[in-house]
């Protein structure tokens, strides 16, 4: 299949025997740069996609066609597996099926399904959880969603900051019964957390929005981290830089003394302009 080998190198960073960072992705540009400077891996946030597709928050608004079409995008810019953020799947365990099988096809290394309760229900204003019996039919319907058997399928929860790292831990445990690939947790805070969480359970664990406290790589990896995310600092920078750059031209600025843009070899490579040129001279047959 096409996007095999990306799936394989994700589930090789899986089995390895240290931890990653992934890079920060979220359109053709930025895959293409986090390709070039080495990342191993990119993640597809659901922020970061909420962000560059509607331009809204992350309060679930973001669909699963537009999820899987920007990602569809990354996949013929890079190859550079990614990791997607497919929130709870967009709906009950059918939807789980049918999110995994329009982000396999669009090229995805692999993606998590969560059991955050969302949208987020009338009435409250915490954040809730489903049942873990509900969350345990997402881990299944998304394993029955896959027809490359090489899709890495993440269980995700974010009971450690909502409810308790015990009830973190039964949960994780119960989707690692379903035979998931992975176990991703949100809102793990001390080490003290993650050693009771990596010694209650068996499979690859993610880390997505650690603290400052698990940041030593070594330790991480003792405690079975494969990933463990950065945040998604990229796509605030360049929001920064477009900022800058818009609010100095209409304040008058001329174009040639704007300062910060991309030198025009830095554009050319992104843009892959070599092999464009390549292509053009073979198959238009430009006039010399």
């Amino acid at each position: 299949m096409a996007f095999r080998s990306r799936r394989e190198k994700l589930r090789s960073i899986l089995s390895g025997g240290t931890c990653v960072h992934p890079g920060s992705v979220y359109d053709a540009i930025s895959i293409r740069i986090a390709e070039d400077l080495g990342f191993p891996l990119g993640m597809f946030g659901g922020s970061v996609a909420s962000l560059a597709v509607l331009g809204d928050p992350d309060v679930t608004l973001i669909t699963l066609t537009e999820l899987a079409e920007q990602m569809r995008r990354m996949s013929r810019a890079s190859a550079l597996p990614v990791l997607v953020d497919a929130d709870h799947g967009y709906g009950n365990a059918l939807n789980v099926r049918r999110t995994v099988q329009e982000l396999e096809t669009a090229g995805a290394a692999g993606l998590t399904i969560e059991d955050t309760l969302l949208p987020a229900a009338f009435g409250e204003t915490k954040t809730q959880l489903i049942s873990v019996e509900e969350g345990i039919g997402k881990m299944k319907a998304a394993l029955g969603g896959r027809s490359d058997p090489s899709l890495v399928i993440m269980g995700r929860t974010g009971a450690a900051a909502i409810t308790s790292i015990d009830d973190a831990i039964r949960r994780a445990k119960a989707y690692e019964a379903t035979g998931v690939d992975a176990l991703f947790f949100t809102g793990i805070k001390s080490r003290a957390e993650l050693e009771a969480v990596a010694s209650a359970t068996r499979l690859p664990i993610v880390l997505g929005g650690a603290s400052e406290e698990l940041n030593a790589l070594h330790h991480l990896t003792s405690q079975r981290v494969r990933i463990a995310l950065q945040g998604h600092a990229p796509i605030a920078a360049a929001t920064q830089a477009v900022y800058e750059t818009q609010k100095a031209l209409r304040e008058g600025m001329a174009p040639k003394s704007l300062e910060g843009l991309a030198s025009s070899e830095l554009m050319a490579r992104v843009m892959r302009e070599s092999d464009v040129k390549t292509r053009s001279a073979d198959l238009l047959g430009p006039k010399k």
